[in-house]
Order: C-alpha cells, then structure tokens, then sequence
C-alpha cells in the first residue's frame, strides 16, 4: 500500500484496533489480541454474525470481540464508508483465507486503505493459476513436493486431483485416481451430478499421490526478532472422507461400486505431534521457503504461514513432501496445543497471541511499517 505511511502518521498507537474478517480464525485473532491489551473488531456478514456479536462477544470480563461491523456482503469491506470507519479506529487488518476468498484480489491489493499485517499480495500466490504461484516457490526453494502429472492420459499410479467445487469455487473437490480410466470415469459422474465443472476441471492439477503420515508444519516468521517460530503441527479433518474411513472395509466397497466418490472438504483440524527428529526438518523447509520468498517475492513472508504435506518413508528414511503452502494465518486454532511455542516461550502462545506479541513489540521500538502492508 503506497500511502501506509501516511496512515499510520494519523493513526493513535496507544488506540490501535486488531481487526479481522468473521471466520475461518477470527476468534483466535480476537483472543489473542486482547491478551495483549488491543481492542478487537469483526466485520461479519448478516446471517453469519451471531458468533461474534453475541456468543463471544466481550461483556466484562468474558468475550473477545469488542466492535462490530456488519455488512450485507464480504467484499463490502472495501467501500470508502467501511475504510473511514476502520482507520478511524486505528484498525491493524489480519488476513486470513476468508478475506481474500470473499474479496477481490486487486481491490484488496489496490484499493483497501487499511494496514494489513503480513505480505499484502502473497496470498494471492496460493491460487494455482497465477504466475509465481506457490508451487513456484517451492521449486525455487527445493522443497520436496509431489510431482505434477500434466495429463490425465500419462496416469500410471495414485494421483491425487484438485478441482474447485461448482458450487463454492473456493473449495477443492478432491479426489484420487489410480488410472487414466479411473480419473474418466470418476470426473464424468463428477460432472453429472454437478459437483464440478468443465472450466473447473480445466483448471485442475493431478499431483502424484504421496502415501504418509498427513501434517501440516505451521510457523511464524518474526521480522522484529529474525526468527523463524513452529507454532504448532496439526492434520486437517475432513468430511465425507473421515466418516468413510470409518466404515469396515465391505461397506467402503460397496459404495465405492455403487459411484460413490467421498469428499475431501475441510470442516476442521485436529493437533498432532511430531517425533523429536523431525523438527530439525520441519525448521529446514520452513527456513528455505521464508528465504525463498525474501529473494523472488519482496518483502516475503511476514508472520504466519504453513507448509502443509506428509511424512513419507521412503528408501528406509522419512521425508517431508509439501502439498500446499497457506501464505497467512492457518484456520486452526489448535496448533496451540502442539508443545512447540511451550519449548520457546515458556507457555503456549497461540497464533492470535503470537501476531499481536509482534504488533507490539513493533509499536514500543516505532517499526511498525516493518512489518505491515
């Protein structure tokens, strides 16, 4: 943003505002900040407010969200009104994956006038279309990943398929395939019952299929202090793939021959932990990718980020094969429960906790355009 300076000249430091878009981690965002002493804000959509206007809304001592803003739709968050209103309150903007699923890139980019923590237009880079996109990166910074198959035709093993959802395009609709007649079949009935489109599949990246233990490696990177932080490890939760897995092996047939395809759609994350001798690794690719980002995406990553694969063992020694990178906030809230900022910090810091930490301490050494956008 060419006029942050600016902004922050007008803005009161004893007064500042943490705000954030109503869902996917606003109320890790909200807690933490007021931990460290912040006022907190939500812009909610209607139909969708409740959560924060009245079940954790602050009310003496109990709640985390102090202002609300309630808009007829997300993307209202640019409107001139709705910037006066933020920067009036001193906002610090925290994006996660619902601010930039339900906004414009380039307005967010371009026209929201509001300081944003972390690297404004790197979020962007999560989508699989664009040019220097994450998997980009991860080639530049030598990070495992599975290999990209370019044509359902060259399928000669499991691959895992990533397609957006007709309905909520936002939304991968995952699925595996073991042949090329297995990817037909599986995208025809796809297509038939309107789970997927066309232009959608056009779009989609078959991947080698990686047989591990599923993590997701969730670090934060400290422009005031240097360091790169694990905040935690944790494993996605998924529907309707975790109830089928439950199912005994016969009845996993049978629906699998009656067409049924389970769903791999994110609903929620559960904490794992990794043994010991892996850290050192996790620490590695954290570090290659944060450096790779400095170099070909300036300024890189600032604060949160993760590196999400699988723990595959391969010619009798473990790996760590990354298949997607979030370039924000993680939305899970469990990573806190993982040992990992208890062996740094004495206690457990959540991600809301650790970003606000970061805010002030920026604000009491007078560097916080360092570390905004």
């Amino acid at each position: 943003m060419k006029n942050l300076k600016k902004i922050l000249k007008d803005y009161n430091p004893a007064q500042i505002t943490i705000g954030v878009l109503g869902g996917h981690s606003a109320l890790d965002v909200c807690e933490g900040a007021k931990k460290m002493g912040f006022q907190t804000l939500v812009v909610a959509q209607k139909g969708r407010e409740k959560t924060y206007a009245k079940y954790y809304r602050t009310r003496g001592e109990r709640g985390c969200v102090d202002h609300l803003i309630l808009l007829d739709k997300f993307s209202d968050i640019v409107k001139p009104s709705v910037q006066k209103e933020l920067r009036f309150l001193n906002t610090i903007f925290i994006h996660n994956r619902y601010f930039w699923v339900y906004c414009d890139f380039n307005k967010i980019e371009n026209n929201f006038a509001v300081p944003i923590y972390g690297t404004r237009h790197m979020v962007r880079l999560e989508e699989r279309d664009v040019k220097n996109n994450q998997y980009w990166l991860l080639q530049k910074a030598g990070i495992r990943m599975p290999k990209i198959i370019k044509s359902p035709k060259a399928i000669k093993g499991p691959v895992m398929v990533k397609v957006n959802e007709a309905t909520r395009s936002y939304e991968r609709a995952f699925f595996v395939a073991v042949s090329h007649e297995d990817y037909e079949e599986k995208t025809k009935n796809m297509l038939k019952s309107g789970h997927i489109t066309k232009e959608g599949l056009k779009k989609a990246v078959i991947e080698e299929f990686i047989i591990g233990a599923q993590v997701n490696f969730n670090f934060f990177y400290s422009v005031m202090n240097g360091e790169l932080e694990l905040m935690g490890t944790d494993a996605r939760r998924q529907t309707s793939l975790d109830g089928f897995l439950r199912l005994n092996a016969a009845l996993q047939t049978k629906l699998l021959d009656s067409g049924y395809i389970p769903t791999m759609i994110e609903t929620g994350h559960q904490a794992v932990t990794i043994k010991e001798s892996l850290i050192e690794k996790a620490f590695e690719i954290g570090e290659k990718f944060m450096k790779a980002t400095q170099k070909y995406s300036k300024p890189g990553i600032i604060g949160p980020f993760a590196l999400q694969g699988a723990v595959s063992s391969e010619n009798g020694r473990e790996e760590l094969v990354i298949f997607d990178v979030s370039m924000r906030i993680p939305g899970s809230p469990g990573t806190r429960f993982t040992p990992y900022t208890g062996y740094l910090w004495g206690r457990e810091v959540s991600y809301g906790e650790r970003i606000a930490m970061e805010i002030r301490q920026a604000l009491e050494e007078g560097r916080l355009s360092d570390i905004l956008t």
